[in-house]
């Protein structure tokens, strides 16, 4: 324990409860612990840093001043949560945090009757916490009560369209309900957009305005030290009279801009707010992300996701890299085509680095578009991008392009508008959960008219996808790849631009073929060397696309075989499936063909490392070996000889 800060008063908080006895000033105490015991902990785990950070004090404030879990605190994304596990009664397993049978690093129902509601995914807060308001104002019943809901949102989080919705619902509605702007300026890359600029200039460029006018209606939602004029009061004051209009044009009272950490303008605010509201409110509080932790307050992203790290240096302790990622490889593949042709440009929402388009930003800063939290509008944005004789790539995570579906349906596909989709995080992704799986966009893509869907079986094949997109101009194309590092294959020079439509014979064998569909291709060379020991040689492809098949190859795989088994990282419902209904058109099973199916189940896997995830998933290499002994039979023929 001696490498663990002391935290003499946070040690005596087992719940929010517990809060409420101390003054003003052992809250900040409190407040003081609680940053290092944040910091102490993700040094352990890896994760979530600087959002968490920037947010302390909002989150003992909150839990002093409000009675949760009757009333609802909602964190958008919730990533910035890990202090609030800390105080509600989560502690003692906070250094299992994204770690298999550990703590969520987000809110998670099951986890905590202080985690309301489940995030992951942002803008959803105000959303959320209007429900339960309704949902009080109408007598719903929940086991803890239903009392006051609080959104906290961040200012990267509020550019999202569905967060207007939201607050142009609730603003309607008029019912009570508490919306905390958490601006840090900082989502995970800089901000961007109008929205950013005008949150700026709300405590950057506006003129003090006489107090007494500013007064006006705004007074009696402050707490008598404000009344009294002191300079605080004048400052929020000022942002009050200038500033807010945007919100209040909406529907709701303005508060703010007011400082974060500061919890002498926190603490009497939220208890004012909490005696005094009578229909939705906006308080607006300046923070800071990474606040109080050098390393992360210096670095670009404000330690935004960090790995597991020295808490004295803030040196991350990463695993050294066998071969290079897939999304390095996307992103320099791309940046090396855009030098050749200037009709292909990038867009992104919030994840310039993550998609590792940073390349393309920092060479063609003219052909990159970060459009903020707001995979509709980029979508769209894309798909008249192409329809203007652009090549556009449109790079985002498998689990955020699910947000912007209606619009790959609508704007892309149906108008035949040849937008390339790099599917980021295709599969399981270890600590992130199930919120951030990449496990539907198979079926969602490739059940779509017009739309080719590849996935690439190693970073070779991934280079060769990226070529054959951007020279792809008759619809819209994807490809699909996963999180983490390559299979450190060699690499080519210069891509290969692919036959649509035609997959790849990896090995020629008898009785069984293995048909690949992505990265699951590596383990499927591991079962074959398995049951080679055996004396069963399996043929092995690679499919390279679920849309459109490769109908020679998979016919003659099924009339070569007495058994075909397809393997792939997505649901139900994706390549397998597809491969399934042209055999059954074919007419395949009418002669006695055996054919499996290896997905992902029809379940949410929780947290854990990738190895442990497609375990729980059996399907790595040693439940593909047992797959082709089942359905040929051999084991069952041990089975009986034993």
């Amino acid at each position: 324990m001696t490498d663990r800060p002391q935290t003499p008063l946070l040690d005596q908080i087992a719940s929010p409860a517990d809060l409420k006895r101390l003054s003003d000033a052992q809250l900040e105490q409190v407040a003081h612990e609680l940053r290092q015991e944040t910091i102490s902990a993700v040094s352990v785990t890896g994760g979530h840093l600087g959002a968490g950070l920037g947010v302390v004090e909002l989150t003992v404030a909150l839990h002093a001043v409000f009675d949760t879990p009757k009333d609802k605190v909602i964190w958008d994304v919730s990533h910035q949560c890990y202090p609030h596990k800390i105080l509600t009664g989560r502690r003692d397993r906070i250094r299992t945090l994204r770690m298999k049978d550990g703590l969520s690093g987000f809110t998670k129902r099951s986890e905590s009757a202080f985690d309301p509601f489940g995030a992951a995914h942002s803008s959803t807060s105000i959303s959320a916490a209007l429900g339960f308001s309704v949902a009080r104002d109408l007598g719903g019943v929940t086991e803890e009560g239903l009392g006051d809901a609080i959104a906290v949102i961040g200012d990267g989080a509020m550019s999202a369209g569905m967060a207007f919705e939201a607050m142009n619902n609730a603003g309607h509605l008029g019912k009570r309900l508490i919306v905390i702007l958490n601006d840090n300026e900082m989502s995970i890359a800089p901000p961007v957009g109008a929205l950013s600029s005008y949150l700026s200039r709300l405590y950057t460029e506006a003129p003090f305005h006489d107090l007494k006018a500013a007064a006006k209606g705004a007074v009696s939602l402050l707490p008598e030290p404000f009344r009294e004029g002191a300079k605080r009061a004048k400052d929020m004051l000022k942002g009050m009279a200038m500033g807010g209009t945007l919100f209040e044009s909406l529907g709701f009272s303005y508060i703010g801009p007011i400082d974060g950490h500061d919890m002498d303008q926190l603490l009497p605010v939220l208890r004012t707010v909490k005696a005094r509201a009578n229909g939705p409110i906006l308080i607006h509080a300046v923070t800071k992300k990474g606040k109080g932790y050098r390393p992360a307050e210096v670095a670009r992203d404000k330690g935004h996701a960090t790995a597991k790290f020295d808490m004295v240096t803030g040196e991350q302790k990463k695993a050294p890299s066998n071969a290079p990622s897939y999304t390095s490889i996307f992103g320099k593949t791309l940046a090396e085509l855009a030098a050749q042709d200037s009709k292909i440009c990038a867009v992104t929402a919030a994840m310039p680095d993550g998609t590792g388009l940073n390349l393309m930003a920092e060479r063609y800063p003219s052909r990159t578009f970060d459009v903020g939290i707001a995979e509709q509008h980029g979508v769209t944005f894309a798909a008249a991008l192409a329809a203007g004789g652009m090549k556009p790539f449109c790079a985002m995570y498998s689990t955020f392009l699910q947000r912007g579906y209606d619009q790959v349906v609508h704007d892309v596909a149906i108008q035949r508008l040849p937008v390339r989709f790099a599917i980021d995080r295709a599969g399981l992704v270890g600590a992130d959960g199930a919120t951030h799986a990449g496990a539907f966009d198979i079926g969602f893509m490739a059940n779509l008219p017009g739309m080719v869907v590849m996935a690439a079986a190693d970073e070779a094949e991934l280079k060769h996808m990226v070529a054959t997109a951007a020279a792809y101009d008759d619809g819209p194309i994807a490809f699909r790849y996963p999180r983490g590092e390559g299979e450190g294959v060699e690499m080519p020079d210069q891509p290969e631009i692919l036959e649509i439509g035609k997959g790849r014979m990896i090995q020629n064998g008898k009785r069984v073929a293995l048909l690949s569909f992505g990265t699951r291709l590596g383990e499927v060379r591991k079962a074959a060397e398995a049951l080679a020991a055996r004396g069963i040689t399996p043929t092995i492809a690679d499919a390279r696309f679920a849309k459109p098949l490769d109908r020679d190859m998979i016919l003659n795989l099924a009339a070569e075989h007495e058994a075909l088994i397809t393997v792939e990282e997505g649901a139900v419902g994706g390549f397998g499936s597809h491969v399934a209904q042209l055999l059954s058109d074919e007419g395949v099973f009418d002669e006695g063909l055996k054919f499996r199916s290896m997905v992902l189940p029809d379940t949410f896997i929780d947290q854990a490392s990738p190895k442990d995830m497609y375990d729980n998933a059996a399907m790595n290499a040693e439940h593909i070996e047992a797959k082709v002994l089942d359905v040929l039979g051999v084991a069952r023929l041990d089975e009986r000889r034993a």
